[in-house]
């Protein structure tokens, strides 16, 4: 993978500078994030930020490093941080290179002296490690480090109490601070020599832009127990090590083994890529591929999972399913992938599968409708790139038909078949589908009753299932006829004759005609429930109306109802969720569809791919470096918006690139 640099005249600007931001990751759920800059503008932002198993949940545990420079008497300060009304250095920052590769660099130059600082995570463990190498300057200086302490839920923000514990115990070149019963301690030391100077203090009122436009609190206090200080010299090599478990390995050895293990990793990623032909397409494909590997965890209970997004996600079975074949199977992380199938197969109850895994020891939630027929989706993508036959017979193929029994006979939340085949779900409180936003108690876009893609879902699962038995030589599922009846039911209930295209909810009767992506699954899926003369008008319906620079339109411009912006308050941004902003994971199967109907193969590959290589390369140097966001504005410029990292974004874009290589690609 070719390093996402940004240059000096994309850092000049302070506002641009603090709207670009990195993040690495653990691959246990933790990571360390922030703005380029290192100021702050979430609260999601810090350096460690742990996801615990007691107490259970992601925590922001050290907030952040004021590291500063002191040379002949002059202090130059590396990050930088937002109060009311002050920013802080005043002076324009020394940031002059960014660079993201096996891990985030950043580069800065102070009169003479050049200092790269550079940030990573050990995988498997809370354990921060920073390095920084002196290259330029004077012969000796002062590195003065000031560490932060937030030691709280990601989702809240910490206040100045009396129950913080303040007290510091030496360790080797640092100190252990244990400021809270019942959270595991700090333990902060360095590569070099240094002294630490314990001189608790509360810092008030750091301010985050980013929760302050978002329309919540944004002010936090933050605790720091003392100044380290370290002599350095040019050409020195300086690592400071943050952990929550002492260890006697040290700092520049655990460096230099993760830095190992990033490079075998990386080595084993890019295997994937050989069918790639195309340079510039490989390097894209390596960067997504890249992306796509933090999204693959260990829970802290040792449960295989694969978070939504960063920064505020965490494993969705939906997101799961729908991301799970492009970041496991067709990147040759087949292990991994199977790991996460059958662990979410496991928790099927009643016919569901969770929404959401729940943390703090709450029970999941099961409001989720798709989520179960996504599950066959994947497993049919298991099959088709290697997946073992008698694997799935043995080990899923037993959840799959508890599913199909379950929403045969009906379960929880209304959802079941009705007569004709069709499967119903909710009412006008409940949010079962993806596009679940909720104001003030309802639902923004109801979808209570027959949903298009919940009813090409279930028609491909259905048919799927069939298919299985068959090869399984099982006889207990009966589904021929319901997939005839069904067949039928669906052109009846959602086929708009006038228009051409697919209406979205069905109920009672009444078709909902508006024009959402949501018809594009009932093209994409490998088994269709429309016929094929009527694919092509779908896709088309879909193209005229729908499809952005950055993936499709939630609801038609045309509607009355559309919103071409996502900003404000949560209410706001939550009236904007389905009612017009772009998501990305729709692009793959709006892809799937396009060729299914284009006559010209090739001439639909290369549209394809000119709108591929154009997002990926207008974004992945945006937002979160090296990351794919969660969604869009409707209206251009297509700003992006939500989380800065997507799983089902990132793997959209990664399975769409495998239908376009240049030997034909798709599905072997």
């Amino acid at each position: 993978m070719q390093s996402i640099r940004i240059e000096e005249t994309r850092l000049s600007s302070r506002d641009q500078a603090l709207g670009l931001e990195w993040i690495d990751t653990n691959g246990k759920g933790g990571y360390a994030s922030s703005s380029l800059l290192h100021c702050h503008t979430r609260k999601y932002h810090g350096l460690m930020v742990a996801n615990l198993k007691n107490p259970a949940g992601r925590f922001v545990l050290l907030s952040k490093f004021e590291d500063s420079l002191v040379v002949k008497k002059q202090e130059f300060f590396l990050s930088c941080h937002q109060y009311p009304q002050l920013f802080f250095p005043p002076r324009e920052h020394f940031l002059t290179e960014f660079a993201l590769d096996l891990y985030p660099c950043f580069t800065y130059r102070l009169g003479d002296l050049l200092v790269h600082k550079s940030i990573m995570l050990v995988d498997g463990e809370d354990h921060l490690l920073i390095r920084y190498d002196f290259e330029n300057g004077p012969s000796s200086g002062v590195l003065r480090l000031k560490p932060f302490l937030a030691y709280r839920d990601y989702h809240k923000l910490s206040r100045e109490n009396l129950f913080l514990r303040v007290k510091t115990f030496p360790v080797e070149n640092g100190f252990k601070i244990d400021p809270y019963a019942g959270m595991p301690p700090l333990f902060i030391r360095t590569s070099l020599l240094s002294r630490f100077y314990p001189s608790p203090v509360w810092y008030n009122n750091f301010e985050y832009r980013g929760e302050r436009e978002r329309g919540y609190d944004f002010n936090e206090d933050l605790f720091q127990p003392g100044i380290l200080e370290v002599q350095i010299r040019k050409g020195s090599c300086l690592i400071v090590s943050c952990a929550t478990k002492e260890t006697a390995e040290s700092p520049r050895k655990l460096w230099d083994k993760e830095e190992k293990r990033r490079v075998r990793n990386r080595a084993e990623e890019e295997k994937c890529l050989d069918r790639i032909r195309d340079e510039e397409s490989k390097k894209r494909m390596a960067a997504l591929v890249a992306a796509g590997g933090k999204f693959l965890v260990k829970t802290p209970a040792g449960r295989p999972a694969l978070i939504a997004g960063y920064h505020w996600f965490g494993d969705w079975g939906r997101d799961t399913l729908i991301s799970l074949p492009a970041l496991t199977f067709q990147t040759g992380r087949m292990k991994e992938g199977i790991e996460i199938l059958l662990s979410l197969g496991h928790a099927e109850r009643k016919g569901l599968l969770p929404n959401f895994f729940a943390e703090k020891g709450r029970d999941n939630a099961y409001n989720s409708l798709d989520a179960p027929l996504w599950y066959f989706w994947a497993v049919q993508e298991l099959l088709a790139y290697g997946g073992d036959a008698d694997f799935v017979r043995d080990e899923i193929w037993p959840i799959m038909k508890r599913i199909i029994k379950n929403l045969y006979k009906g379960t929880i939340y209304g959802i079941g078949m009705a007569e004709d085949g069709l499967l119903h779900g909710g009412n006008d409180r409940t949010q079962l589908t993806w596009m679940d936003a909720c104001v003030a108690g309802k639902p923004v876009t109801p979808r209570a009753g027959c949903a298009v893609e919940i009813n090409a879902l279930w028609y491909n699962a259905l048919c799927f299932a069939s298919d299985l038995g068959k090869r399984f030589d099982d006889g207990e599922l009966q589904l021929e006829g319901t997939i005839q009846k069904l067949r039928r039911s669906f052109r009846d209930a959602f086929w708009i004759e006038e228009g051409s295209y697919l209406g979205d909810v069905y109920q009672d009767g009444v078709l909902d005609k508006s024009i959402r992506p949501n018809q594009i699954l009932a093209v994409s899926l490998p088994f269709s429930p429309l016929e094929p003369v009527l694919w092509e008008p779908v896709v088309e319906k879909v193209r005229q109306h729908l499809l952005t620079p950055f993936g499709l339109r939630t609801l038609s411009p045309e509607d009355e109802r559309y919103q071409g912006r996502y900003s404000g308050d949560q209410n706001s941004r939550d009236g904007a969720y389905h009612q017009g902003t772009v998501w990305p994971w729709l692009i793959y199967h709006f892809a799937l569809a396009y060729l299914k109907t284009e006559i010209d193969r090739e001439r639909a590959k290369t549209f394809l791919r000119d709108h591929l290589n154009d997002f990926v390369d207008a974004h992945l140097s945006d937002a979160g470096i090296g990351c794919i966001s969660e969604i869009f504005d409707g209206d251009p410029p297509y700003r992006p918006h939500g989380c800065i990292s997507q799983a089902w974004s990132v793997a959209a874009l990664i399975a769409t690139y495998n239908l376009l290589v240049d030997d034909g690609g798709g599905n072997p």
